[in-house]
């Protein structure tokens, strides 16, 4: 896989709620060979504070106009400055990076995203929806704080014609609960496979689920890095076969049986 490392412009800045903001860049080499679940790494500022460069799921991409989209919650001095850089700004972006989603057929296909683990759903969605054919796509399940962070996405996955079925933990949109309780009532049958990103709490929980139905999971893993190519050795993830494996080189994306669980 090819991979790139560019001065790109923000051409687009967007407040999508409370401290969520979406960035477009023009990235068209990146763009075009991202593939959904990859991310990038962004190097924020023009001096050494922030020192390191911080990874972002790939949110949506448009390779014919050659843009690239990452979606955040501003969560601490790394994220505050990028949600303030402005329009016409070039920022150093490196990527695609990882191993992203192994895609199945539409039809057989459960998308569940969590809070910010939303980002990389949208660009999933739209790989199935551009392989699905006499209208056969994914279920999609997204889960938020509440209505405010939720909605305005609900939006980007009905564009593509898609169903949403949300849940929040305020009641305010959607069912009252976890997105794990959602997925319960759709029944989905073992030739199903449910792909997934969000906390990892909410994953061990998806993956206890779909192993008692025996149902194939893919999960996303959110994880803080360094480097992004696994030579930093910061982002570990422990494997139910003992040893550990590089979220940034092995993953983010895993089947989830591969992975050590705990509720």
């Amino acid at each position: 896989m090819s991979q790139f490392q560019k001065k790109v412009e923000l051409v687009r800045s967007e407040v999508i709620a409370r401290d969520v903001v979406r960035l477009t860049f023009n990235a068209p080499e990146i763009a075009t060979v991202a593939l959904p679940g990859q991310f990038v790494m962004i190097q924020i500022g023009s001096g050494q504070d922030p020192l390191l460069r911080r990874p972002f799921s790939i949110h949506q991409t448009a390779s014919s106009e050659g843009t690239l989209q990452i979606l955040f919650k501003v969560v601490g001095r790394g994220t505050e400055l990028l949600a303030h850089a402005k329009v016409g700004e070039q920022l150093s972006l490196l990527g695609p990076l990882g191993k992203g989603f192994v895609l199945g057929e539409p039809g057989k296909a459960c998308l569940v995203g969590g809070g910010m683990g939303i980002a990389p759903m949208l660009f999933l969605a739209s790989r199935f929806q551009q392989q699905s054919k006499k209208g056969v796509v994914p279920k999609v399940i997204l889960g938020a704080r509440n209505s405010e962070e939720l909605l305005p996405l609900i939006g980007d996955f009905e564009a593509l014609g898609l169903e949403v079925l949300a849940a929040t933990d305020d009641g305010s949109l959607g069912h009252h609960g976890l997105v794990t309780d959602v997925l319960k009532s759709i029944n989905l049958g073992p030739d199903f496979t449910v792909y997934s990103c969000g906390p990892r709490p909410m994953l061990a929980a998806i993956h206890h689920l779909c192993l008692k139905e025996n149902i194939r999971c893919q999960v996303s893993v959110e994880s803080l890095m360094a480097c992004g190519m696994g030579a930093c050795l910061g982002c570990a993830v422990p494997l139910k076969a003992g040893g550990y494996a590089h979220a940034c080189s092995d993953g983010p994306v895993f089947e989830a049986g591969e992975l050590l669980w705990s509720l």
